[in-house]
Protein backbone atom coordinates (compact mmCIF):
# COMPACT_ATOMS: atom_id res chain seq x y z
CA UNK A 1 0.00 0.00 0.00
CA UNK A 2 1.04 3.71 0.39
CA UNK A 3 4.26 3.31 2.34
CA UNK A 4 7.68 4.26 2.36
CA UNK A 5 8.67 0.75 -0.03
CA UNK A 6 6.23 1.65 -2.80
CA UNK A 7 7.26 5.20 -3.23
CA UNK A 8 10.73 4.05 -3.68
CA UNK A 9 9.79 1.55 -5.60
CA UNK A 10 7.91 4.29 -7.52
CA UNK A 11 10.73 6.72 -7.66
CA UNK A 12 13.13 3.89 -8.98
CA UNK A 13 10.60 2.93 -11.90
CA UNK A 14 10.13 6.94 -12.90
CA UNK A 15 13.51 6.98 -13.82
CA UNK A 16 13.67 3.29 -15.53
CA UNK A 17 15.58 1.88 -12.74
CA UNK A 18 14.03 -1.91 -11.29
CA UNK A 19 14.95 -2.87 -7.84
CA UNK A 20 17.84 -4.85 -6.65
CA UNK A 21 17.70 -7.50 -3.70
CA UNK A 22 19.74 -4.98 -1.77
CA UNK A 23 17.74 -2.21 -1.90
CA UNK A 24 14.42 -4.11 -1.42
CA UNK A 25 15.84 -5.21 1.50
CA UNK A 26 17.42 -1.94 2.60
CA UNK A 27 13.69 -0.71 1.70
CA UNK A 28 11.62 -3.05 4.10
CA UNK A 29 14.01 -2.23 6.86
CA UNK A 30 13.17 1.55 6.26
CA UNK A 31 16.80 2.55 5.62
CA UNK A 32 16.82 3.31 2.28
CA UNK A 33 13.53 4.93 2.08
CA UNK A 34 14.57 8.56 2.60
CA UNK A 35 17.32 8.21 0.39
CA UNK A 36 15.16 7.31 -2.91
CA UNK A 37 12.12 9.07 -2.07
CA UNK A 38 12.50 11.87 -4.87
CA UNK A 39 11.27 15.36 -3.81
CA UNK A 40 8.07 17.13 -4.55
CA UNK A 41 6.76 17.06 -8.16
CA UNK A 42 3.35 18.92 -8.69
CA UNK A 43 0.36 16.38 -8.97
CA UNK A 44 -2.30 17.68 -11.53
CA UNK A 45 -6.16 16.72 -11.80
CA UNK A 46 -8.10 16.16 -14.63
CA UNK A 47 -9.85 18.68 -15.75
CA UNK A 48 -13.84 17.54 -15.63
CA UNK A 49 -14.38 18.39 -19.47
CA UNK A 50 -11.65 15.98 -20.41
CA UNK A 51 -13.97 13.19 -18.91
CA UNK A 52 -14.68 11.01 -21.27
CA UNK A 53 -17.44 9.16 -20.06
CA UNK A 54 -19.14 12.44 -17.86
CA UNK A 55 -23.12 12.57 -19.14
CA UNK A 56 -25.49 13.48 -16.08
CA UNK A 57 -25.51 17.11 -14.89
CA UNK A 58 -24.59 16.34 -11.18
CA UNK A 59 -24.98 18.38 -7.70
CA UNK A 60 -22.97 18.47 -4.74
CA UNK A 61 -22.66 19.36 -0.59
CA UNK A 62 -20.33 18.26 2.17
CA UNK A 63 -22.19 16.22 4.64
CA UNK A 64 -21.80 15.45 8.02
CA UNK A 65 -22.86 11.85 8.52
CA UNK A 66 -22.61 10.25 12.62
CA UNK A 67 -21.27 7.59 13.69
CA UNK A 68 -20.22 5.37 16.82
CA UNK A 69 -17.00 7.34 16.89
CA UNK A 70 -18.23 10.90 16.07
CA UNK A 71 -18.96 12.94 13.26
CA UNK A 72 -17.70 12.29 9.96
CA UNK A 73 -17.58 14.75 7.06
CA UNK A 74 -17.86 13.41 3.41
CA UNK A 75 -18.38 15.35 -0.05
CA UNK A 76 -22.07 13.71 -1.45
CA UNK A 77 -22.66 14.04 -5.50
CA UNK A 78 -25.41 13.11 -7.00
CA UNK A 79 -27.23 13.13 -10.38
CA UNK A 80 -29.49 16.45 -10.06
CA UNK A 81 -32.62 14.69 -10.78
CA UNK A 82 -33.79 10.79 -9.98
CA UNK A 83 -32.73 8.75 -7.52
CA UNK A 84 -29.44 6.63 -8.05
CA UNK A 85 -27.61 3.57 -7.01
CA UNK A 86 -25.13 4.68 -4.46
CA UNK A 87 -21.27 4.29 -4.15
CA UNK A 88 -19.17 4.92 -1.30
CA UNK A 89 -15.80 5.64 -2.02
CA UNK A 90 -12.54 5.16 -0.02
CA UNK A 91 -10.20 6.99 -0.67
CA UNK A 92 -6.00 6.71 -0.79
CA UNK A 93 -3.47 7.76 2.03
CA UNK A 94 -3.75 11.49 1.42
CA UNK A 95 -7.09 11.46 2.21
CA UNK A 96 -10.00 13.15 1.10
CA UNK A 97 -9.05 16.28 -1.48
CA UNK A 98 -9.95 17.88 -4.47
CA UNK A 99 -8.41 14.80 -6.60
CA UNK A 100 -10.88 12.88 -5.18
CA UNK A 101 -14.01 15.22 -5.23
CA UNK A 102 -13.16 15.09 -9.29
CA UNK A 103 -12.98 11.50 -9.05
CA UNK A 104 -16.28 10.67 -7.21
CA UNK A 105 -17.84 13.99 -9.42
CA UNK A 106 -16.93 11.76 -12.47
CA UNK A 107 -18.68 8.29 -10.88
CA UNK A 108 -21.74 10.68 -10.69
CA UNK A 109 -21.93 11.92 -13.88
CA UNK A 110 -21.92 8.40 -15.07
CA UNK A 111 -25.34 7.89 -13.15
CA UNK A 112 -24.46 7.13 -9.29
CA UNK A 113 -25.05 8.83 -5.87
CA UNK A 114 -21.59 9.13 -4.55
CA UNK A 115 -20.30 9.53 -0.84
CA UNK A 116 -16.69 10.39 -0.66
CA UNK A 117 -15.54 9.63 2.79
CA UNK A 118 -12.98 11.07 4.84
CA UNK A 119 -11.64 7.79 6.79
CA UNK A 120 -9.47 10.17 9.30
CA UNK A 121 -13.02 12.04 10.31
CA UNK A 122 -11.63 10.71 14.04
CA UNK A 123 -8.33 13.34 13.78
CA UNK A 124 -9.78 15.67 11.45
CA UNK A 125 -11.93 16.92 8.84
CA UNK A 126 -11.25 16.94 5.26
CA UNK A 127 -9.05 17.97 3.65
CA UNK A 128 -5.80 17.33 5.56
CA UNK A 129 -3.73 17.45 2.81
CA UNK A 130 -4.11 18.98 -0.74
CA UNK A 131 -2.44 16.15 -2.82
CA UNK A 132 -0.55 13.16 -3.40
CA UNK A 133 2.70 15.13 -3.17
CA UNK A 134 1.71 16.60 -0.08
CA UNK A 135 2.25 12.83 1.69
CA UNK A 136 4.85 12.32 0.07
CA UNK A 137 6.86 15.49 2.16
CA UNK A 138 8.64 14.37 5.51
CA UNK A 139 5.70 17.15 7.27
CA UNK A 140 2.57 15.27 5.14
CA UNK A 141 3.51 11.86 6.72
CA UNK A 142 4.03 13.40 10.10
CA UNK A 143 0.83 14.91 10.06
CA UNK A 144 -1.01 11.38 8.56
CA UNK A 145 1.02 8.46 10.45
CA UNK A 146 -0.81 9.03 13.66
CA UNK A 147 -4.30 9.49 11.92
CA UNK A 148 -3.51 5.87 10.53
CA UNK A 149 -3.08 4.24 13.75
CA UNK A 150 -6.23 5.03 14.75
CA UNK A 151 -7.60 3.33 11.81
CA UNK A 152 -8.94 -0.57 12.76
CA UNK A 153 -11.09 -3.03 11.13
CA UNK A 154 -13.87 -2.67 13.42
CA UNK A 155 -13.83 1.11 13.00
CA UNK A 156 -13.87 0.75 8.91
CA UNK A 157 -16.57 -1.85 9.33
CA UNK A 158 -18.56 0.37 12.03
CA UNK A 159 -17.98 3.15 9.29
CA UNK A 160 -18.98 1.11 6.99
CA UNK A 161 -22.32 0.01 8.24
CA UNK A 162 -22.83 4.18 9.08
CA UNK A 163 -22.17 5.18 5.64
CA UNK A 164 -24.55 2.38 4.09
CA UNK A 165 -27.41 4.05 6.58
CA UNK A 166 -27.19 6.98 5.87
CA UNK A 167 -27.28 6.80 2.25
CA UNK A 168 -30.43 4.82 2.54
CA UNK A 169 -31.87 7.36 3.99
CA UNK A 170 -31.26 10.28 0.96
CA UNK A 171 -33.74 10.72 -1.40
CA UNK A 172 -31.26 11.04 -4.46
CA UNK A 173 -30.61 6.69 -3.73
CA UNK A 174 -32.39 4.36 -5.10
CA UNK A 175 -32.92 2.00 -2.60
CA UNK A 176 -34.35 -0.71 -4.70
CA UNK A 177 -30.95 -1.06 -6.50
CA UNK A 178 -27.47 -2.89 -4.94
CA UNK A 179 -25.05 -0.22 -3.39
CA UNK A 180 -21.30 -0.11 -4.58
CA UNK A 181 -18.17 0.75 -3.34
CA UNK A 182 -14.81 1.64 -4.62
CA UNK A 183 -11.49 2.65 -2.87
CA UNK A 184 -7.82 3.41 -3.52
CA UNK A 185 -4.57 2.11 -1.80
CA UNK A 186 -5.33 1.90 1.70
CA UNK A 187 -9.14 2.07 0.63
CA UNK A 188 -8.84 -0.71 -1.53
CA UNK A 189 -8.94 -3.52 1.67
CA UNK A 190 -12.29 -1.16 3.13
CA UNK A 191 -14.23 -1.78 -0.02
CA UNK A 192 -14.13 -5.68 1.20
CA UNK A 193 -14.85 -5.10 4.79
CA UNK A 194 -17.98 -2.49 3.48
CA UNK A 195 -19.20 -5.27 1.19
CA UNK A 196 -19.14 -7.70 4.12
CA UNK A 197 -20.30 -5.65 7.02
CA UNK A 198 -23.98 -5.47 4.75
CA UNK A 199 -23.90 -8.10 2.25
CA UNK A 200 -27.36 -8.25 1.70
CA UNK A 201 -26.73 -4.01 0.14
CA UNK A 202 -23.48 -3.57 -1.35
CA UNK A 203 -23.76 -6.01 -4.78
CA UNK A 204 -19.87 -4.69 -6.43
CA UNK A 205 -16.73 -3.59 -5.38
CA UNK A 206 -13.86 -2.03 -7.23
CA UNK A 207 -10.29 -1.84 -5.32
CA UNK A 208 -7.66 -0.06 -7.06
CA UNK A 209 -3.59 -0.77 -6.27
CA UNK A 210 -5.24 -1.95 -2.86
CA UNK A 211 -2.87 -2.62 -0.28
CA UNK A 212 -3.26 -5.40 2.31
CA UNK A 213 -5.66 -7.27 1.38
CA UNK A 214 -4.23 -10.70 1.83
CA UNK A 215 -2.60 -10.69 5.25
CA UNK A 216 -1.37 -13.60 7.24
CA UNK A 217 -3.91 -12.37 10.00
CA UNK A 218 -7.03 -13.83 11.67
CA UNK A 219 -8.92 -10.45 10.41
CA UNK A 220 -7.15 -10.33 6.60
CA UNK A 221 -9.65 -8.81 4.52
CA UNK A 222 -9.53 -11.63 1.59
CA UNK A 223 -11.25 -13.82 4.35
CA UNK A 224 -14.43 -11.53 4.30
CA UNK A 225 -14.94 -12.79 0.79
CA UNK A 226 -17.16 -15.87 2.53
CA UNK A 227 -19.23 -13.70 3.94
CA UNK A 228 -19.96 -11.24 0.69
CA UNK A 229 -22.69 -11.08 -1.75
CA UNK A 230 -20.47 -8.76 -4.13
CA UNK A 231 -19.33 -9.08 -7.29
CA UNK A 232 -15.58 -7.78 -6.97
CA UNK A 233 -12.88 -5.73 -9.74
CA UNK A 234 -9.77 -5.85 -8.08
CA UNK A 235 -6.88 -4.13 -9.90
CA UNK A 236 -3.71 -5.24 -8.91
CA UNK A 237 -0.02 -3.18 -9.39
CA UNK A 238 2.50 -4.33 -10.90
CA UNK A 239 5.16 -3.70 -8.10
CA UNK A 240 2.81 -5.06 -5.84
CA UNK A 241 2.11 -8.13 -7.52
CA UNK A 242 5.92 -8.16 -7.87
CA UNK A 243 6.18 -8.16 -3.67
CA UNK A 244 3.60 -10.86 -3.30
CA UNK A 245 2.61 -12.46 -6.31
CA UNK A 246 0.13 -15.19 -4.56
CA UNK A 247 -2.09 -12.47 -3.49
CA UNK A 248 -4.19 -12.77 -6.52
CA UNK A 249 -3.93 -16.88 -6.22
CA UNK A 250 -5.10 -16.36 -2.65
CA UNK A 251 -7.84 -13.53 -3.97
CA UNK A 252 -9.33 -15.80 -7.21
CA UNK A 253 -9.18 -18.71 -4.70
CA UNK A 254 -11.23 -16.92 -2.23
CA UNK A 255 -14.03 -15.80 -5.03
CA UNK A 256 -14.37 -19.20 -6.47
CA UNK A 257 -15.04 -20.90 -3.15
CA UNK A 258 -17.70 -18.38 -2.34
CA UNK A 259 -19.16 -18.25 -5.92
CA UNK A 260 -18.76 -14.69 -6.00
CA UNK A 261 -17.64 -12.96 -9.44
CA UNK A 262 -14.47 -11.57 -9.44
CA UNK A 263 -11.89 -9.81 -11.82
CA UNK A 264 -8.97 -9.83 -10.76
CA UNK A 265 -5.72 -8.22 -12.73
CA UNK A 266 -2.64 -7.84 -12.34
CA UNK A 267 -2.61 -3.92 -14.70
CA UNK A 268 1.09 -2.76 -16.13
CA UNK A 269 1.32 0.01 -13.96
CA UNK A 270 2.39 1.47 -10.94
CA UNK A 271 0.70 1.44 -7.49
CA UNK A 272 -1.22 4.07 -6.76
CA UNK A 273 -2.10 4.76 -10.85
CA UNK A 274 -5.79 5.61 -11.01
CA UNK A 275 -5.26 8.47 -8.27
CA UNK A 276 -5.32 11.83 -11.34
CA UNK A 277 -3.12 13.80 -8.53
CA UNK A 278 -0.30 11.01 -8.01
CA UNK A 279 3.02 11.63 -10.09
CA UNK A 280 2.85 7.62 -10.85
CA UNK A 281 -0.76 8.34 -12.70
CA UNK A 282 -0.81 6.34 -15.55
CA UNK A 283 -4.16 7.87 -17.45
CA UNK A 284 -4.27 4.64 -20.05
CA UNK A 285 -4.62 2.15 -17.52
CA UNK A 286 -6.58 4.34 -15.27
CA UNK A 287 -9.13 4.80 -17.96
CA UNK A 288 -9.06 0.76 -18.19
CA UNK A 289 -9.63 0.28 -14.86
CA UNK A 290 -12.38 3.25 -14.44
CA UNK A 291 -14.15 1.29 -17.93
CA UNK A 292 -14.21 -1.69 -16.10
CA UNK A 293 -15.93 -0.06 -12.77
CA UNK A 294 -18.40 1.32 -14.39
CA UNK A 295 -18.94 -2.67 -16.89
CA UNK A 296 -18.83 -3.96 -12.82
CA UNK A 297 -21.10 -1.52 -11.72
CA UNK A 298 -23.55 -1.18 -14.45
CA UNK A 299 -24.29 -5.02 -14.32
CA UNK A 300 -24.60 -5.90 -10.92
CA UNK A 301 -25.90 -2.44 -9.18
Amino acid sequence: MCDETTEAENSLWATGRTLGRREFSLMTSGVAAAMLLPGCASGTVADKDDQKDATMEVASRTVSIETPDGSADAFFVHPVSGSHPAVIMWPDVAGLREAYRTMGSRLAEAGYAVLVVNQYYRSAPAPILDTMDDWRTEEGRALIDPMREKLSPAGTTSDALAFVAWLDKQAEVDTSRKMGTCGYCMGGPFTLRTSAARPERVGALASFHGGGLVTPTDDSPHLLISTMKAAMLIAIAQNDDARDPDAKTVLMDAAKKAGRPAEIEVYPAQHGWCTIDAPIYDEAQAEKAWSRMLAIFSEYL
